[in-house]
């Protein structure tokens, strides 16, 4: 598809006088779009962070509820179900949480690439001289997108969480 086809509609003789004024509103609106994607995201990270946080330090406040109360003599049988079902939860959320990160990615990548063709008809072009001198991001020493680090994170938690998972399925079947 050549979106450039589909995002200049009419030239400026077709246009009018207000051509360029107007050129550079849309931009100026389109910028603080895609500035608002990124902080949605920053949002949505924030959101399966805490939620992520919180289920780990679930399972070590009944973990060490369970110790406490073998010390105790008190039996606790319905704790590896709630281990089992927390952190498969865990998991789903973790899953799609790093579906969501993705989401976000294909979303800026594609609002910076309208960006850049709209930079091609305007006198100034910031985003795409920032681009050039991170070397369009072809030198890792010049530039690490903040993606590759953001993916890791959940599947950090996804390890955690499967390390629950496997513990409380091994101890049921070793416990038989």
């Amino acid at each position: 598809m050549d979106i450039d086809k589909v995002l200049v509609k009419k030239n400026e003789a077709e246009y009018g006088k207000d051509y360029h004024t107007h050129c550079l509103e849309v931009y100026k609106l389109y910028v603080e779009m895609a500035d608002r994607i990124s902080t949605r995201r920053q949002s949505a990270n924030s959101f399966f962070l805490t939620i992520n946080s919180a289920i780990i330090a679930v399972l070590g406040y009944v973990q060490f509820g369970v110790y406490l109360g073998a010390k105790l003599g008190v039996e606790s049988s319905q704790t590896n179900d709630f281990y089992w079902i927390i952190s498969i939860l865990g998991m789903v959320l973790c899953v799609i949480w790093f579906r969501l990160i993705l989401s976000y990615k294909q979303l800026n990548t594609a609002k910076f690439k309208v960006v850049h063709l709209m930079e091609q008809h305007l006198p100034f072009a910031p985003y795409d001289a920032e681009w050039e001198a991170v070397d369009r991001g072809e030198d890792p020493t010049l530039y690490k997108p903040f993606t590759h680090v953001e993916t890791a994170i959940p599947w950090v938690f996804f390890v955690l969480n499967l390390a629950v998972f496997l513990k409380v399925t091994f101890s049921m079947y070793l416990s038989v």
